[in-house]
């Protein structure tokens, strides 16, 4: 008797004998870096599209062994724990993998079947579809739920790049605007199930967990990380180990040290006093951005979203449809923009410190002060909320999400028909996405500052520093922070609170008027790392309006081998459309003193010839990109 491998696919053709140029690869992977680069691009779409058949696959196999049976079995090992289980052995994967597969295929089946053509086309990769999937878990059976599918895909299909920080706050956004009450109701119930646990492990090792609300979790964060950064460059511990040591420090008022092999006359760090530490160090900030309606609280909702637009929901019989439940609209609801901008902070009671001031791109220290970095803390210190306004962005209209087909009949669906009121949501720093009433929470801290970014009215803001054209304002500095988000390079998901501020075209020192200026369009957050690799490599980055919406910006970076890509696709403009409200003034311009006939002139330093060629590469590329989106007109000239 022949023995069968376990899994081998006996009746079909292996996939190294297929045609590779049937599939749109190349014959061979010994490629130059830019075909290879293409080919990685064409690779990944085939990736997401296999990966879409895989769900459908599972899905198929869940409705035919797991749906007949799902509503009367009882058994221990139900249908579903069967089919994963058939799915686990086939494929040699865990029951736990297995399981995952089919609650992901299901839902994507029937609760983002928008997003899983997202998947199917290669706009979105496979790692993001798990983050999707699990922070729309809530929507479940809910009437709305394919409003948020319509939502999400629309965003998926921005042109841009998108990171796993910014997919997280992209859902989570989605979720926040059509499900107000329901958000609010659960952060209650999380309030008061938080806890403490203890989890034993191997080794002699154990697992604390303690659930608190968001903003605590960063201030303790912060001060953590403020105190494991008090060692020297000869430490041997990893970041990680560090904050751990720290943690237990402050938890338990020990010394913290540097475990550095230099005596203690060597090392000023082998023995931090955590009290005298957290006495003497800078208060602990953490920035909020909101909108001033977001503050006041939920504002009545449209009335063409008083009628529940899902194929859930039958039209209410004593209601005429509106125009915008309508299959023809694809315009957006949004109520009028907030009157002004608006910043909070909460300060410690005890901690005294100056206004913040942007951080100069390349040189804050890691123990160093200010609103681009966690600063210290004691372990009872609260932290500052910086609420930058802008407008709420209510419910849009999406044609895509009413293209659904109609269940069959009404559901018995306990949420209410449309909505009543629509609330804003507010963007914490190293967190992401919380709900209106968090911020409100929030606000009401007495210990809270709000700090409006802007006045409501048409008034420039200044740009720069008095004394130095080359460092941004205040202001300036909180409203890209609050606009980029994240580091801007494609995939990064340093917070921009944490990073640098980088001139996109290089600051000309000696002559202003030829470098980049200090400006909203001319500044991006980028992390330290890279921020090196632009300054330092051969990458050339660059920021400019998009000509089609002004306010907003197309940002890029050019590899070295030439090819171009997008920057992110969800920034602080669509969490907050508000921001466009904001405006900066120009900076003041500096003349080049005019060279004395007597002075002998030098040819540029290598600095100035390096940062010439890259203008000139990003005047090329915008050419480009320019004639992508406007080809010239193919028609002859009329003589």
């Amino acid at each position: 008797m022949a023995a069968v491998q376990v899994g081998a696919r006996t009746t079909a053709t292996p996939w190294a004998a297929l045609d590779h140029a049937a599939l749109g690869l190349p014959a061979t992977a010994d490629l130059p870096s830019t075909r290879a680069l293409d080919a990685l691009v064409h690779a990944a779409a085939g990736v997401a599209y296999l990966k879409w058949f895989e769900y459908q696959l599972a899905a198929a196999m869940h409705a035919e062994l797991v749906e007949p049976f799902e509503d009367e079995d009882r058994r221990e090992l139900d249908a579903f724990t069967r089919c994963a289980a058939t799915i686990a052995t086939t494929m040699s994967i865990t029951p736990f993998a297995a399981r995952t597969l089919l609650t992901d295929a299901v839902a994507l089946r029937d609760r983002l079947p928008l997003v899983a053509q997202c998947l199917r086309d290669g706009i979105v990769t496979p790692h993001h579809i798990r983050t999707i999937v699990s922070r729309t878990e809530l929507i479940e059976g809910q009437c709305y739920a394919a409003l948020v599918d319509a939502d999400i895909a629309r965003a998926l299909r921005k042109p841009g790049s998108w990171s796993p920080a910014r997919m997280e706050i992209m859902v989570d956004t989605m979720v926040h605007r059509r499900d107000p009450d329901a958000v609010r109701a659960r952060r209650e119930a999380a309030k008061r199930n938080r806890e403490f646990t203890v989890e034993i492990g191997r080794d002699g090792m154990a697992t604390t967990t303690d659930t608190r609300p968001a903003e605590d979790t960063a201030l303790a964060a912060a001060a953590v990380h403020r105190l494991a950064a008090q060692v020297c460059p000869k430490d041997t511990r990893s970041k990680a180990a560090r904050a751990s040591d720290a943690h237990y420090a402050l938890l338990t008022q020990t010394e913290f040290g540097c475990d550095c092999d230099r005596p203690i006359t060597d090392c000023r760090y082998k023995n931090v006093d955590v009290g005298t530490f957290a006495a003497t160090a800078p208060r602990i900030v953490i920035h909020l951005v909101t909108d001033t309606t977001t503050l006041t609280g939920p504002v009545p909702a449209p009335e063409s979203d008083r009628v529940c637009r899902s194929p859930q929901h039958l039209p209410r019989p004593t209601t005429e449809p509106t125009p915008a439940a309508q299959p023809e609209g694809d315009a957006e609801v949004r109520p009028e923009p907030a009157a002004k901008a608006v910043t909070a902070e909460s300060v410690a009671p005890d901690s005294v410190a100056a206004e913040p001031v942007a951080a100069e791109p390349g040189a804050a220290e890691p123990g160093a002060a200010g609103p681009g970095a966690a600063d210290a803390v004691t372990p009872d210190c609260t932290g500052t909320a910086i609420l930058a306004d802008a407008a709420a962005d209510p419910i849009s209209t999406d044609p895509s999400a009413r293209e659904q087909p109609a269940a069959q009949g009404p559901h018995g669906c306990d949420e209410p028909l449309g909505l009543d009121t629509v609330d804003g949501v507010g963007f914490l720093a190293g967190i992401g996405i919380i709900s209106g009433a968090h911020v409100r929470d929030l606000a009401a801290d007495p210990r809270t500052v709000i700090r409006p970014l802007g006045d409501g009215t048409d008034t420039p803001l200044p740009a720069t520093q008095p004394s130095n054209p080359y460092r941004p304002s205040a202001a300036l500095d909180a409203y890209v922070r609050a606009r980029d988000q994240f580091c801007t390079w494609p995939g990064c998901n340093k917070p921009a609170w944490e990073a640098d501020l980088d001139h996109i075209t290089e600051y000309d020192h000696h002559d202003p008027t030829r470098g980049g200026t200090t400006s909203a369009g001319g500044l991006g957050a980028k992390c330290r790392f890279h921020h090196l690799l632009k300054t330092f490599g051969d990458f050339v980055d660059d920021q400019y309006p998009d000509p089609n919406d002004p306010s907003r910006l197309i940002r890029t970076i050019t590899i070295p081998g030439g090819r171009t890509v997008l920057g992110p696709a969800f920034t602080g403009h669509d969490v907050h459309p508000g921001l466009d409200m904001i405006v900066f003034g120009d900076p003041p311009t500096a003349s080049r003193p005019t060279p004395k006939l007597t002075e002998r002139t030098r040819p540029a330093p290598r600095t100035e010839q390096k940062h010439a060629r890259r203008r000139q590469e990003r005047n090329r590329n915008r050419l480009r990109n320019a004639m992508k989106l406007h080809p010239p007109d193919d028609t002859p000239p009329p003589f």
